[in-house]
C-alpha cells in the first residue's frame, strides 16, 4: 500500500498503471468491522488509501458508547485502522474545500451531515475517491468522486 496523503501526484506502480487513491468513509469501515473483516482485506495492495481525521472521532464514539465484548472488538478495530491507514488532517486546503461545499449545500437548500461534509472536503482537497457504504451521503457534492461498496 502506498502511504501518500494530501495533494501529491497519483503514484504509478511498476506496470505504469495509475493507483486508486481512496478515502474510506466511516460507514465503509463500520461495515468491515461488523462483518469481522480485516482492514487490509478491504483494499488492494496497490491502492493508496487514507481516512479523514473526522473518521477517527466517529469510530471513537462507537467505542466509547459500547460495552463489554463489543467495546473490546471496536477498540481493537480502531487500533488496527490507526496502525494501518494514513490519516489526512483537517488543514487549510481541507478547510477551503469544506467552505466551498458548505456554500453549495446552503445554496441548494439541502442540509447535509457535518461529518459527511468534512469527509467530502477531505476527499476533494486530497484528490481521492470516497469509498462508502452509504448510497446517498456523497451525492451532489461537486467535484467529489465516490464509490459505493458493501
Amino acid at each position: 500500500m502506498a502511504n501518500r496523503v494530501g495533494g501529491t501526484p497519483r503514484p504509478v506502480d511498476h506496470r505504469g498503471a495509475k493507483l486508486t487513491r481512496l478515502l474510506f468513509d466511516t460507514t465503509f469501515l463500520i461495515d468491515v468491522e461488523r462483518t469481522g473483516g480485516e482492514i487490509d482485506e478491504a483494499f488492494d495492495n496497490d491502492d493508496d488509501v487514507a481516512i479523514a481525521a473526522i473518521t477517527i472521532a466517529e469510530l471513537r464514539v462507537g467505542v466509547e458508547l459500547s460495552k463489554g465484548r463489543t467495546r473490546v472488538i471496536r477498540s481493537a478495530f480502531l487500533d488496527d485502522v490507526l496502525a494501518t491507514i494514513p490519516v489526512v488532517d483537517y488543514d487549510v486546503s481541507v478547510a477551503e474545500a469544506h467552505a466551498q461545499l458548505l456554500v453549495t449545500v446552503r445554496r441548494q437548500g439541502r442540509p447535509r451531515g457535518a461529518h459527511d461534509l468534512v469527509i467530502a472536503a477531505t476527499a476533494l482537497a486530497s484528490q481521492r475517491t470516497v469509498l462508502t457504504a452509504d448510497r446517498t451521503a456523497f451525492v451532489e457534492f461537486p467535484g467529489v468522486a465516490f464509490r459505493h461498496q458493501r
